[in-house]
């Protein structure tokens, strides 16, 4: 028996990351010069003692398995620890997710086996730092049949969220999604611990009901109001970021340099685990210039490198300057170039003289071979 068993939903198509997302899971995109996005929810995990873990995946899958593989970085390769649970070893052997709630549903089978207590769920695609065994504690003096994070958001954003209305002992009494005229700003992150025997017989109701999307916010949350059970929220107080846009994904890498938020500090208090690589160190030539960047192994800089994230094997030439930008690995750029506010894919070859630069008041710019083949002149000089 395990008290509290955790249930991360990783399948996310993510297509409002554009080409980013088009052969890959969101939560397996590149994040951070080393990391991928669920690097952040599993090392949560590790860090908190959640050692029984289902990951549900659905879409382009194959790169987030191999990722997860027997969760040894996160410490979960022990026996009942990191189980990765696809729609084809679901409840009904194929059929894609309908929604979150669905998910859970599909899968009862691998939660019963364990006959938790408690049942976390999240997400893949948030960069946070969080320790869940507080928000369990909370769960359980308040006597809580769901708990559910929150944090305070900017009210003129307010509308943009599922938003709590709670009262002064934090027991909520309704939830908005997206409310033109809020009454909170406590927005919901949907990260939510339940008691089992509770949310399972919600799962069962809400499987048979037709209308429903089978979702928590839209679904299981109202329908647990109505029946007003015990229903709380969680203030959390910390950096919390959803990288569903290209805008918030470059600006959650940029904030990565921020050294007062320690995102990516290896104490070993709260580690983010990952991957190791077994590249060698950069190489940064004596003509070179870096500020306040983060760049991986085995990258060669011969050029002026600012505010930006390089991931792994990445080559920049003489006389080029990267600023504000995201390189994903193995990514070459040219002799006399001049890149600002761009997130450049994996194994791009940026030719020599190209110019790329995205202004302030614009999304930054995706690039991989293919897009950049089009931006090009037929000389292969400047683009646009």
């Amino acid at each position: 028996m395990k008290e509290c068993v955790g249930m991360l939903l990783a399948g996310g198509e993510g297509k409002r990351l554009g080409e980013l997302t088009h052969h890959l899971a969101k939560p397996a995109v590149p994040f951070g010069g080393k990391y991928r996005i669920i690097d952040f929810t599993l090392s949560n995990c590790t860090n908190s003692g959640i050692s029984t873990l289902g990951v549900l995946t659905q879409y382009s899958p194959l790169e987030l398995n191999k990722h997860i593989g027997n969760g040894k970085p996160w410490d979960m390769d022990k026996q009942s620890g990191v189980t990765v649970l696809s729609p084809y070893t679901a409840k009904t052997g194929g059929d894609w997710y309908s929604g979150t709630a669905d998910a859970i549903y599909q899968n009862m089978h691998f939660i019963n086996q364990f006959n938790p207590e408690y049942v976390l769920v999240i997400s893949g695609d948030h960069i946070y730092q969080m320790d869940y065994q507080k928000m369990l504690e909370q769960h359980k003096e308040t006597n809580a049949d769901a708990t559910i994070s929150v944090i305070e958001v900017p009210w003129d954003d307010a509308s943009r969220f599922g938003i709590l209305n709670a009262s002064d002992n934090l027991r909520i009494f309704e939830f908005e999604e997206k409310p033109k005229n809020p009454q909170s700003n406590l927005a919901s992150m949907g990260i939510y611990i339940f008691t089992w025997n509770k949310l399972k017989a919600y799962l069962l109701e809400d499987a048979q009901n037709k209308a429903s999307s089978h979702d928590f916010g839209k679904d299981i949350i109202p329908a647990m109001l109505d029946d007003t059970q015990r229903l709380f929220a969680y203030r959390f107080h910390g950096y919390w970021k959803d990288v569903g846009t290209i805008q918030s994904y470059w600006e959650a890498n940029m904030d990565l340099l921020d050294e007062n938020l320690g995102l990516i500090s290896n104490h070993k208090a709260w580690r983010i685990y990952t991957h190791d690589s077994n590249l060698p160190p950069q190489y940064i030539s004596q003509t070179a210039t870096v500020n306040n960047s983060l760049i991986n192994s085995g990258c060669f800089i011969h050029g002026t490198i600012e505010n930006s994230i390089l991931f792994e094997n990445v080559r920049v030439e003489q006389t080029s300057t990267v600023r504000q930008s995201i390189i994903h690995p193995g990514v070459r750029i040219g002799e006399n170039c001049r890149l600002n506010r761009v997130i450049i894919m994996e194994n791009t070859v940026i030719p020599a003289g190209t110019t790329i630069e995205i202004d302030e008041f614009q999304e930054p710019f995706v690039i991989n071979q293919e897009t950049l083949g089009g931006m090009l002149t037929p000389a292969g000089g400047e683009s646009k």
